[in-house]
């Protein structure tokens, strides 16, 4: 083999305009999602957002606890933030919506599925992941993760890696139903500290609750002597989000 062939760098591709324009339109397309969901969710603080499965279904008791956080979420001041979609999403909005505070449903379209639930004071619409990612917890002073599935890993995986990193400020993070969550954390605990993929004290980065009423007061005594309001130190942090 030509020794000098196999070591020559490749050159600097060609630029096509032509084909870079529909790229280039998208840029738009996701700053006009950033500033509409900034200008539309500005208002609905304090915030909390609640995941979970689109796939439970209304007769389940996931659905039914989820329901009641949404409605003793709502009624304790704070509006309820979730994907917008079926399932665990649906019960939040459903229990926010009967209740004195802003129902949030940040929808996605999918190629697959096109079922927004009918709970929302304020319904965004998204095409992209990342924008709605950051509308979730822009405004969020908590997250209540309920059983899901790769969505709601992902989201708590996000939610974790923000606050363990300090790129966000921490915040109540709570997940509900220890049954369904301790093979996860279990895992978290004896693989991920063991091999040091974590530190120790990331553990204490989020809370298991069984009960509606332990979401509100857990995050009631977090606020007790702070605003929930970032500081202007925690809101420089935010804005580089």
């Amino acid at each position: 083999m030509d020794e000098s062939k196999e070591n020559k760098r490749p050159t600097s591709p060609q630029i096509n305009d032509s084909l870079l324009i529909p790229e280039s339109w998208k840029i738009f397309q996701i700053m006009a999602e950033f500033v509409e969901g900034f200008e539309r969710l500005f208002h609905v603080k304090p915030a909390v957002s609640v995941y979970g499965s689109a796939r439970t279904q209304p007769e389940h008791p996931y659905y039914i606890l989820a329901e009641q956080i949404g409605k003793i979420l709502s009624d304790s001041g704070f509006s309820v933030i979730t994907g917008g979609g079926p399932g665990i999403m649906e019960a939040g909005n459903k229990g926010a919506f009967q209740g004195k505070s802003y129902s949030v449903g940040l929808n996605i379209l999918l190629p697959f599925e096109v079922s927004y639930n009918k709970y929302q004071d304020i319904s965004l619409r998204f095409r992209h992941f990342f924008a709605r990612k950051v509308m979730f917890v822009k405004y969020a002073v908590a997250y209540v993760v309920c059983p899901g599935g790769f969505g709601t890993l992902d989201e708590l995986a996000e939610i974790l890696t923000l606050v363990q990193t300090k790129k966000t400020r921490k915040i109540p993070i709570i997940l509900v139903n220890a049954k369904f969550w301790e093979p996860l954390l279990s895992w978290i605990e004896n693989t991920l500290v063991d091999e040091k993929m974590i530190n120790k004290e990331d553990l204490a980065l989020y809370t298991v609750v069984e009960k509606a009423e332990e979401v509100v007061a857990i995050i009631q005594e977090f606020y007790k002597n702070r605003d929930t309001d970032p500081t202007i130190e925690e809101e420089k942090i935010m804005d580089k989000l």
